[in-house]
C-alpha cells in the first residue's frame, strides 16, 4: 500500500504527464520538420539564429535544447546544407543565415508556430499564460539547484 501511495503524489504524476505531453508533442513536432529535412534540433539552430542574426557560437551553444558537444557538428551539417554560415569576428564565431537558411526559417518557423498553437488552443490564452508562468518559475528553481 505504501508504494501505491508514492505513485499517486502530485509531483510524480504531474511529472509523468509533462513527460507524455513532451513525447506527443516532440513527435508531431519531428513528423512535420520531416518535410524540411529537419531534426528538432536542427530547427532550434535555425530558430535561433533566424531570430538573432549575429548570434555568437558560443551563445547559441547556451542556449540550445542539445548538449554543447553536439553543437559543432550540428552547424558543420546545416553549414554544408548551406543553411548558415559561420563569420569569425574576433575571438567570436558568428553566425547568420544564408539565403536558402532564410526561406527555410520563413517556412518552416511559422508552419511550426501554428502547430504548436493547435495543440495548446485546448487551453484558453489565460490558462496557457499560467502553464508557461508555473514551467517558467519552475525551470528557474531547478537551476537554482
Amino acid at each position: 500500500m505504501s508504494g501505491d501511495l508514492g505513485l499517486r503524489r502530485p509531483a510524480l504524476l504531474g511529472w509523468l504527464r509533462l513527460m507524455r505531453v513532451h513525447q506527443k508533442v516532440n513527435r508531431a513536432s519531428g513528423e512535420q520538420l520531416k518535410g524540411w529535412d529537419l531534426s528538432l534540433a536542427q530547427f532550434d539552430v535555425l530558430a535561433h539564429v533566424g531570430a538573432t542574426e549575429g548570434i555568437s557560437q558560443q551563445e547559441l551553444a547556451d542556449s540550445l535544447l542539445v548538449t554543447k558537444g553536439n553543437v559543432c557538428q550540428l552547424l558543420d551539417r546545416m553549414e554544408g546544407r548551406g543553411l548558415i554560415l559561420r563569420r569569425q569576428e574576433g575571438r567570436a564565431k558568428r553566425l547568420f543565415l544564408t539565403e536558402e537558411g532564410r526561406k527555410l526559417f520563413d517556412e518552416a518557423v511559422p508552419a511550426q508556430q501554428t502547430m504548436i498553437a493547435e495543440r495548446f488552443s485546448v487551453l484558453s490564452e489565460e490558462e496557457q499564460s499560467q502553464l508557461y508562468e508555473l514551467l517558467r518559475k519552475f525551470d528557474r528553481a531547478l537551476d537554482a539547484i
